[in-house]
């Protein structure tokens, strides 16, 4: 009698999850990319009241807030973050912050990493800067 299952249509759950698992492994790779750049990896999907924020991490005194984005290909990469996302992390950035000793001291910046397939990471270093 059809595909439907209870709790919703299996289709977009199907697809939900696919792109949940697409996200992980974009963010797996952004970090690892990262290290290998000699940046530390502070915290993964931080969670706070106001939202996420997907990587947090350090190099030096620069504190880095990143979010991932994966797509399928280069054309677009950094409009995905729009100007309401941003304002979204820069929140969450202030709250992880106000609990974390010495993060007033460091460079707080944010970033945009593309993932796109068959490309290396594409890392976008001070994407954006919040109003003063």
């Amino acid at each position: 009698m059809g595909t439907r299952r209870e709790g919703g249509a299996p289709e977009n759950k199907r697809r939900r999850r696919e792109r949940e698992r697409q996200g992980r492994r974009a963010e797996n790779l952004a970090a690892l990319w990262l290290q290998l750049k000699g940046y530390r990896i502070l915290a993964r999907r931080a969670r706070t009241p106001g939202g996420e924020i997907d990587l947090i991490a350090r190099r030096g005194k620069t504190l880095a807030f990143i979010e991932v984005k994966a797509r399928a290909r280069r054309a677009g990469d950094f409009e995905a973050a729009p100007p309401d996302a941003h304002r979204r992390i820069e929140a969450s950035a202030r709250v992880w912050g106000a609990g974390r000793r010495g993060a007033d001291q460091l460079n707080w910046r944010f970033d945009v990493i593309a993932i796109v397939p068959g490309q290396l990471p594409h890392h976008l270093r001070d994407a954006w800067r919040p109003p003063a």
